[in-house]
């Protein structure tokens, strides 16, 4: 593509597409649940799982998770696998900005409907459907039944902004003054707000970019075309895990054809003027946000954490939107950014059992998230709980994967759970819908992520989140004195901060001793073989994310437990408890 904006007559339009219609009533995550290399479903634990999308219409109720969904998608596109057409039920953001970036950067369109709920109940896969502008339409044995939605702009460059209360900055940005690349920016920034509903724009103070992740070669052309076009971030800018590991990639036998580009993407950003960072944890660097600051964050786990744990604000944002906001300083003042969008929508009451450990955290967190799929909840029951930074961490993680909102309220715990605004939301029980979650409830979900059927254990697989400088002091002290099994690779992957803080303490080469071994810059979500053992090898974590999206990325058996369950595993070569007494109460 030319350094000039595609024009709309440029554009592959497919005003009619028609297809097989491929129907679930659960969210999906297309990072981690669509191989943007097939088009397949790998999501194990997904209804869909094994279907191809590729040529299909598919309608789900939105996405969850990962907010790398949207350079799945745009892979997908780019690479011509992707679906017919998309048709929603809820809001969704992810996928849209997906496809908004492709017609954009590529000229290459993908009709996107909205339509009602109780529509959407009537689909069923395998029939025959059409998108017609705004209308469904579905063929039958009696005939065409029509059903009227509406369709989501994608167009950004051809969207008229008249509503938006633009300050002078933004309508010269919006003019092309700053040039092409901030100008493409805020019509994607603005296109999103008016999907959304906002009317303004507010300032933030920093930026995480997740869209640093590579899943194909659009991922690199839309960021080096970004760097053609002179792209600078106007903001304080970190960047996430990137796909592989920038200075050991070739030595851990990387395929150069992955490596190489997947490397490229990151320098990218860098040149852009992002912090060569390369973690999925910006919460453990000193640059973290602190209570009510406005940042643009994306990377699912991160975002649960600012916003829930340390009350900065921010919504979910996929990939690509956090690059625009982070070139343009500006964001759409619209849900979490609001003290009216983080309220809580539901509560839950919860169990808080002696004796857990800590694989309590993320198994609550997963569960938590799969009751609160669509509502920001409250969290009753866990106020003498006391967890630590690492706790919250590993809950955060495992709720985003299973949840599609931005924050949780632990009541007692997280900061924002005793503002008036939020005491007052509990008080209204009888409008707030209520779930409790029983011990039997948590061991479905345990089962769940214990995919493995067999005891034997070849890899640990520490780190997702990214690991901190406690966790891997934990760590150092629970391998002490002990011999790793021979036959058992143990794996941290961490952030270059981390891990040089290890270094400087003497942990890094304790660890290193016991035989863990390093990987920094990507992360569990990235990797694959060589640094993951042949097809026939059980893998064992206590990362309730990797947990549930492992399987499917990396078709392996998994076994899930506490860091101290991981370490005995790595020096018996074997899963010696299958449930913890805590959970069998």
């Amino acid at each position: 593509m030319n350094s000039e904006n595609i024009s709309a007559s440029e554009t592959e339009l497919v005003p009619n597409p028609t297809g097989a219609l491929l129907v679930s009533d659960v969210p999906l995550s297309f990072w981690g649940g669509i191989s943007a290399a097939t088009g397949n479903v790998i999501d194990e634990h997904h209804p869909l799982a094994g279907n191809n999308v590729s040529g299909r219409i598919m309608a789900i109720p939105g996405s969850r998770g990962s907010c790398s969904g949207s350079s799945v998608l745009l892979e997908l596109i780019d690479s011509n696998r992707a679906p017919a057409a998309l048709v929603f039920s809820e809001a969704e953001e992810i996928l849209v900005l997906g496809a908004m970036v492709a017609n954009v950067m590529f000229g290459k369109s993908l009709p996107i409907l909205q339509i009602d709920a109780d529509v959407f109940a009537q689909l069923n896969s395998d029939t025959i459907a059409r998108i017609n502008n705004n209308q469904l339409i579905i063929e039958t044995l009696q005939g065409e039944q029509t059903f009227h939605g509406k369709r989501i702009n994608i167009d950004a460059q051809n969207t008229s902004f008249e509503e938006f209360e633009l300050t002078d900055d933004d309508t010269r940005i919006l003019n092309g003054d700053d040039g092409l690349a901030a100008q493409v920016a805020m019509q994607i920034t603005l296109c999103m707000a008016q999907i959304q509903g906002a009317t303004q724009l507010i300032n933030i103070k920093q930026a995480h970019i997740d869209g640093c992740v590579y899943n194909g070669l659009s991922n690199l052309k839309f960021a080096e075309q970004l760097v053609a076009w002179g792209a600078k971030v106007k903001v304080p800018t970190t960047l996430n895990a990137i796909s592989v590991d920038q200075k050991q990639w070739k030595a851990q036998g990387i395929r150069p054809e992955f490596g190489q580009p997947a490397s490229d993407v990151g320098d990218a950003y860098v040149a852009m003027g992002a912090e060569k960072t390369f973690t999925c944890a910006p919460y453990l660097l000193n640059s973290a946000p602190v209570l009510g600051d406005q940042i643009v964050w994306a990377e699912s786990n991160a975002v649960a954490y600012a916003n829930s744990v340390l009350g900065a604000k921010t919504q979910k944002y996929p990939d690509f939107l956090d690059i625009c906001i982070a070139l343009t300083g500006r964001a759409p003042l619209i849900g979490t950014h609001l003290d009216s969008g983080r309220l809580p929508a539901l509560s839950i009451n919860v169990p808080n059992p002696e004796n857990k450990d800590d694989s309590f955290w993320p198994l609550m967190g997963y569960h938590v998230g799969l009751l609160a799929a669509n509502d920001i909840p409250m969290v009753l029951g866990l106020e003498s709980s006391d967890p630590t930074t690492d706790d919250l961490k590993a809950f955060s993680a495992a709720f985003a994967t299973t949840s599609s909102v931005p924050m949780f309220h632990i009541n007692g715990v997280t900061p924002e759970a005793g503002n008036a605004a939020v005491v007052d939301a509990l008080k209204a029980l009888n409008s707030i819908p209520r779930k409790s979650v029983a011990i039997d409830d948590l061991s479905i979900s345990w089962n769940s992520l214990n995919t493995a059927t067999t005891a034997r254990v070849d890899m640990i697989c520490l780190g997702n989140p990214h690991f901190s400088f406690t966790e891997c002091n934990q760590l150092a002290a629970l391998c002490s004195s002990r011999v790793k099994n021979e036959s058992v690779a143990i794996v941290v992957t961490l952030g270059r901060a981390i891990y040089q803080q290890c270094e400087d303490a003497g942990i890094a080469q304790n660890l290193r001793e016991f035989g863990v071994q390093f990987v920094m810059d990507t992360c569990w979500c990235m990797l694959e073989e060589p640094v993951i053992p042949p097809m026939d090898s059980v893998l064992m974590t206590n990362s309730g994310k990797y947990a549930h999206y492992g399987p499917g990325l990396v078709k392996r058996p998994i076994h899930f437990g506490s860091l101290a369950d991981c370490v005995n595993a790595a020096c018996t070569g074997i899963r010696v408890i299958e449930t913890p007494n805590w959970l069998s109460i």
